[in-house]
């Protein structure tokens, strides 16, 4: 069985033990190889995904080229960056909602089955005191994630929710404005490794 993860920097720092939590399970694969020391967080190339334009037009473009059985897909908190400056959502919701439809319909299309994880909550007062051009509140992370929640509930997609999971672990897990622990990562990546083991009968 072989897998394929394309999402955000989270999905980049748990990669490495997700890969070894899966070892003899499924074979691992990632949008950028593996873990893509030195890529700049706040502009998406090489293992970072991005906001879901990004990964619509990255899936739209390589997708013919991509062997695997399942994709781990996530995408959320690019879209919910709100300009200071403009007061707007890098994507709006609706486009978001259009986006993520596009995405499972492109998987579709392949004979990939899609599996979605959800965005991992932030703290607004820790995240906003960073002197970033945006900001992002957690109002908006539950917003995006009931909003790809409903878009897979349409298409039967299977939805790992790393947000309730993540949130569980306190709020001391955050090394930045919202990246996480090693120890979380870890612990991130035994959750999703576990959930996908018990999908595994039902997919």
């Amino acid at each position: 069985m072989k897998i394929y993860v394309i999402g955000d920097s989270i999905s980049v720092h748990y990669g490495p033990y997700l890969e070894t939590a899966l070892a003899g399970f499924s074979e691992y694969a990632r949008k950028g190889g593996p873990d893509a020391n030195g890529t700049d967080w706040e502009n998406p190339a090489d293992a970072n995904g991005g906001d879901s334009n990004l990964v619509r037009s990255f899936l739209t473009e390589n997708l013919p080229a991509i062997t695997t059985d399942f994709m781990l897909l996530n995408s959320g908190l690019h879209d919910i960056r709100f300009d200071r400056e403009t007061c707007t959502h890098q994507v709006p919701i609706d486009s978001y909602r259009a986006n993520l439809a596009a995405i499972i319909e492109l998987m579709h299309r392949a004979g990939i089955t899609p599996i979605w994880i959800s965005s991992i909550p932030l703290i607004d007062e820790v995240h906003n005191a960073h002197p970033l051009p945006y900001q992002r509140f957690l109002a908006d992370v539950i917003a995006y994630n009931e909003a790809a929640a409903e878009i897979m509930a349409k298409h039967a997609v299977s939805v790992i929710d790393l947000f309730t999971f993540t949130q569980s672990l306190g709020p001391d897990i955050y090394i930045d404005h919202v990246h996480v622990t090693q120890e979380t990562r870890e612990q991130q990546a035994h959750f999703i490794a576990d959930r996908l083991k018990q999908l595994q009968t039902s997919l």
